[in-house]
């Protein structure tokens, strides 16, 4: 495991500060999950534009529908 220092603003460290509260998970809980999501993202974009980039139009199509899928849950 890593230790990483981050220097914020300090109104966006309040936030974070009090939405891990609200959510009852530490902040560093919270950045960690944050960060996961964040990745997820990155990925699902890079993989998309990698498709769209070979011009598999059906492949490209099929995954906009299965995160459309999740978006709708």
């Amino acid at each position: 495991m890593s230790t990483l220092t981050l220097r914020l603003p300090d109104d966006l460290a309040n936030r974070l500060k009090n939405t891990a509260e609200l959510r009852g998970v530490s902040v560093n809980k919270l950045i960690t999950e944050i960060s996961v999501q964040a990745l997820a993202a990155y990925d699902t974009e890079t993989r998309f534009k990698a498709m769209a980039a070979e011009a598999n139009i059906p492949s490209a199509l099929a995954m906009l529908n299965r995160l459309d899928a999740q978006i709708v849950r």
